[in-house]
């Protein structure tokens, strides 16, 4: 052994032909690593569902391997499998005569946890999904809204702390406001846990927005392509992912790419105690036409324009107050969001309190550009 770390899940060569010779999927190949969360892709019928039950023998390969924690599937009872694999489908599947608790400690039951230990993981699981134990636990699921019913079945599919998590389009029944809540809350659960997962889906910005890895398939279960989900948008390996992530993919590349110190201007700097004299004199001498207004603790007060900074009196009496900022951590496609929003000519970025600097239509568009800098010449020309 050369001490590198085995994947969670691989496939080896995997293929699904059925009785008809109808091929579901052709002869695949990838690995997800421990803790990553990949995403299949592609339109109705490519064989990502496909795969996903393959994974935990739903549907049995016709051919090739799939080893799950250095284990082939094929070789382990299907029953016992599954019991040690999360799976959340559309449609969630809650029993309807038991309630949320009963429901959620499904499987810790079955593997034989005594009910004390059941029921802590219950509440456990009930308040990491942001359902209140003391309130939900005793409710059926016709009490709860789609949202509701959707974060207890993910808390069901975790109770007896599986290896890997499935899930097949768990947000496509869902309203988009919910949609776009639940996929936040996700990905908060997810960076808690750091559970191995596979989801399918066939909405691209989803797969880009949750995803640390995209496997686009295509019609006949053909793997095009597997790449985070930068290198997806910035270089489609192929013209049917190019036309599967659409052209407005530079636009999807804001949402996965994170802000740096080099995006960021550096206007003139003024304080709400300086006079209106002094941050004019500031702005000329940097030929500024807007400085930034940071208040006596050095936080974002707002700004102020060289119009603005005439007669007496201090920056405080003409600045203006700044609704349009973003933290360190945010994308560019928050950034840009803000912008729209606030109708503003730049966004400050801030670190806490701190004051970094800021972003204009113009620094946003070089930090997209640079972000594609090793994509191919017609893929860069796009964005």
């Amino acid at each position: 052994m050369d001490g590198t770390p085995q994947p969670a899940i691989r496939l080896e060569a995997v293929s699904k032909v059925y009785p008809d010779g109808t091929e579901a999927v052709q002869s695949l190949d990838f690995e997800v690593a421990e803790g990553e969360l990949v995403v299949l892709v592609g339109p109705s019928g490519c064989g990502k569902s496909t795969t996903l039950k393959m994974i935990n023998r739903l549907i049995e390969p016709s051919r090739g391997r799939i080893i799950l924690a250095g284990e082939d599937v094929t070789t382990v009872d299907p029953v016992k499998l599954r019991r040690r694999i999360g799976y959340v489908i559309q449609q969630v599947g809650l029993f309807p005569h038991q309630t949320v608790g009963t429901n959620v400690a499904t499987v810790p039951r079955l593997v034989g946890w005594d009910s004390r230990r059941a029921s802590a993981r219950v509440d456990e699981l009930l308040d990491l999904v942001g359902l209140d134990p003391a309130i939900y636990r005793a409710r059926y699921p016709h009490q709860l809204s789609g949202g509701q019913r959707q974060r207890v079945g993910v808390a069901r599919a975790l109770a007896a702390e599986p290896i890997v998590l499935l899930m097949d389009e768990p947000f496509s029944a869902i309203d988009p406001i919910a949609r776009d809540r639940l996929q936040a809350e996700f990905l908060r659960l997810q960076a808690e846990v750091r559970k191995t997962v596979v989801l399918v889906t066939h909405d691209i910005e989803e797969a880009v927005r949750l995803g640390d890895r995209i496997a686009v398939f295509s019609e006949g279960g053909k793997l095009e392509q597997y790449a985070d989900p930068a290198t997806l948008l910035g270089a489609p390996a192929t013209q049917f992912v190019a036309d599967f992530v659409g052209s407005d993919r530079g636009l999807k590349r804001l949402a996965v790419t994170a802000i740096t110190p080099e995006d960021l201007e550096h206007p003139p700097i003024v304080h709400v105690d300086d006079s209106l004299a002094g941050a004019a004199a500031a702005m000329e001498r940097e030929g500024a036409r807007w400085a930034v207004v940071l208040d006596e603790r050095d936080e974002l007060h707002g700004w102020i324009s060289r119009e603005q900074a005439t007669g007496d009196g201090r920056v405080v009496d003409k600045g203006r107050r700044m609704a349009a900022w973003v933290p360190a951590d945010a994308t560019l496609k928050v950034a840009f969001s803000v912008m729209l929003q606030e109708d503003a000519g730049w966004v400050a970025v801030l670190d806490g309190p701190r004051f970094l600097g800021v972003l204009t239509p113009e620094s946003l568009h070089a930090a997209l550009r640079r972000s594609v800098d090793q994509a191919d010449p017609e893929v860069a020309g796009a964005v």
